[in-house]
Formats: structure tokens, sequence, C-alpha cells
């Protein structure tokens, strides 16, 4: 598939008041804390096409930590998969309903309805006002038109986990040809994974657009080793996992030589921290993430990602509430044994039947038709996992 055909390919998509294109066209119940979170589960399952999520944060954080869940609620909110928001908060909490706004305000100005608990008569109350918004909500998200986009207008998140050796060896090397075809085109795709650029962070600081960007990788590695190490542990004691290990990896360095490979070879433009708004047509770019796999996922979703590529040797059903995950495996025994989960079999690369370019139109295809509104196997089967990076205990 020639440049030529893929800057021509467009999609289906929603132009949002903002300016940005989403693929999917959900209305988020927002919990700005634990305690509203499973108000906003009952709210959402009596609202078509209303997600949510169990957010276990927004009180008894340090400020760090608070932060993070401040830009992911914000970010989820101005994600262009969202046609708009409903936030609950309970009332009491850190994260109080006029920050969580204001935060949202500033990223995005698509529509937005709020309801605190403890100010409108408890959970009942709350629930009927809330629903009665959010249904108002997906009526007028269902009278929206798709257009057609070019590729270029997506940010295309990449990840990897359950990872072994086949992953540096086909999936991610895949998802490394789809970045190098996104930068080309104009495009924007996100390597996400800090600890997992350990051993390897080297490599990546080569190919910064300029020594500003280079020093910044050196700098996510050597402030997330340090955070470890703050609290009297080491990456290495978690990382690579007992399943990495148990598939053929054997130290953390091994695992980042395949986990970069995400990255393709396209210069490296801009590296952004957890959960910010990421610009679009920026080519290759980094985002500071854990290595846990729904933060990493969540923190690329809220920086406005519309699809993760996800790698997975050992088979994972991870998906996200408001982006689709396209989950891919090198291995063809996972491939055989997880074929519900794995959207796409990586491992003809390795024996030989496929090329790297056949393979690579075959997931820029997919891409497109998920694009167009084909579900992923972790969107059908309902999978939404989540989490929101933190450092430090709960106060």
């Amino acid at each position: 598939m020639d440049k030529k055909v893929m800057k021509e390919m467009t999609f289906m998509g929603y132009r949002r008041p903002d300016g940005r294109v989403g693929i999917r066209n959900k209305v988020l119940i927002l919990p700005a804390s634990v305690c509203a979170s499973d108000t906003t589960r009952i709210i959402a399952s009596q609202v078509e096409n209303a997600v949510t999520f169990n957010n276990q944060n927004g009180c008894s954080q340090v400020p760090s930590d608070q932060q993070f869940t401040m830009d992911v609620m914000a970010g989820y909110a101005a994600n262009p998969n969202v046609y708009g928001t409903v936030v609950i908060s309970l009332g009491c909490e850190n994260c109080q309903m006029d920050l969580v706004l204001d935060a949202i305000r500033e990223r995005t100005n698509k529509p937005l309805e709020h309801f605190i608990i403890q100010e409108n008569g408890g959970t009942i109350a709350t629930i009927e006002k809330a629903v009665r918004a959010a249904r108002q909500m997906a009526m007028d998200a269902s009278m929206l038109a798709q257009e057609a986009f070019g590729m270029s207008e997506l940010i295309i998140g990449t990840e990897c986990g359950g990872s072994d050796p086949t992953s540096g060896l086909a999936s991610n090397v895949l998802i490394g040809e789809i970045s190098d075809r996104m930068a080309e085109i104009g495009g924007t795709s996100i390597l996400s994974e800090t600890t997992e650029f350990i051993g390897a962070e080297h490599i990546l600081a080569k190919r910064g657009k300029d020594e500003r960007v280079s020093q910044r990788i050196y700098q996510i590695v050597h402030d997330y080793e340090n955070a470890i190490r703050l609290v009297a542990h080491d990456v290495r004691e978690g990382n690579p996992s007992p399943g990495n290990m148990e598939g053929g990896l054997t130290t953390l360095e091994e695992k980042s030589l395949g986990c970069i490979h995400k990255g393709g070879h396209a210069p490296v433009n801009e590296v952004y921290d957890y959960a910010k708004h990421v610009d679009k047509n920026m080519g290759m770019d980094i985002m500071d993430t854990p290595g846990n796999d729904p933060s990493s996922v969540a923190g690329m979703a809220a920086g406005g990602c519309q699809i993760c590529l996800f790698s997975t040797g050992r088979g994972t059903p991870t998906g996200n509430p408001i982006v689709p995950v396209i989950k891919i495996t090198g291995n063809k025994v996972t491939y055989a044994n997880m074929s519900d989960n794995i959207d796409i079999d990586a491992s003809p690369y390795i024996y030989g039947k496929k090329t790297l370019e056949e393979l690579g139109d075959e997931l820029f295809t997919e891409i497109k038709q998920v694009a167009d509104g084909k579900l992923t196997k972790a969107e059908a089967l309902g999978y939404t996992e989540m989490a929101i990076a933190r450092v430090c205990n709960y106060m």
C-alpha cells in the first residue's frame, strides 16, 4: 500500500466543536471520585451508548496524584470519541466539581452537565436527574451525522502487555510499521510505557528531533526509576512479570528492546507528561506512562488517541471505556488459544508466510474499518478495564 493510497483513504467520523474527529459517539458518565463511581455505573446502565468507569481516586491523594486523576478525567471528557459528558460527584471529595468542570472546559467545549449527590437529595434523586440529562445528550448525539476524514486525523496509541519474545519479533514490529506509516501520512502515534524504555532509552534518545526531546527521554526514565527507589524498591522487582519470564523474557532490558519496536523508526517529535493533551499531525510521540496496561492506555486515551494498538504475546482481554483496543499477537499458540480476544495474528511474519508490508496493509485496513465503526473484540465482549496512575499511597 503506497503513500498516495494511504493518504487518500478515509474513514467515517464525527467532527467535534473543538475541531477534533471522533470514531465513536459515546456519552461519558464521569465519576469525580470513588464515592460517585457506583452511582455513575447505575446511570450509564440506563442510557443507550453511555459509558463510565470505576474511578478509584479523586480523594485522599497527594497533589501530584490528584493531578493525574484530574488530567485523566478532563482528558476522557475531551477525547473525540466522546460526544458529551455528565459529571457526577459526591460533593466533599478533593476533586471538587468546580475544579473538574474547569479542567474539562480548558480542553474542550463539548456538551457538559453535572450533578452533586450531596446537593441533589442523595443517590436516587441524583440518578433520576442525571439519567434524564444523559438520555437527552444521547438523543442529541444520535442526530450527529458522520463525515469522511483522512487517516491523518487519527492519533493512535500503542501498548504491549503480557509480552513474550514474539512481541519483539513480530507484533511490536508490526505496530512500529503502522507508527511509521502514520508519520509518513501526517498522522500521529504515541509510544508509551516508560518503565519499558529502561535499558533501551539511549536508542530512543538518538531519534529525538532535537536535543530537548532527547534529554526529555532520558529524564522521564531517570525520574521513573528514582520514584520507585524513593519507596525503597527497584522497578525490576516487578518487571518483567512472572508471565513475561514464563514466556521467555529474562530481563527488563530484553523486554525494553522489544517494546520500543512499537515506535517504528521515525523521529520522536515530542514527549508528553501522563494524560496531557496530545497534538494531532505530529508523527511519532512519546507519553510518560506506567508499564501497567490499563493505566497506560488510560493516559493515552486522556491525551486524545481514538484507537489503541495493543500487542500481547501471552494474551489479554484488556479494553477501554472510550477507545477501541485492537489486540495483536505474534504468538500463533496464543492466537489459537485466545482467538475470541485477539484481533490480529502477526505470527506469519515470524514463519516467513507474510511480509511486514503485507501484514502492515492488513492492520492499516483493520484500523480504517474500526474507525468506520467495526467493533474490536474487546468492544464486542464489553471489556472496559482502566486505571489511573499514582505514585503514593492514599492519605
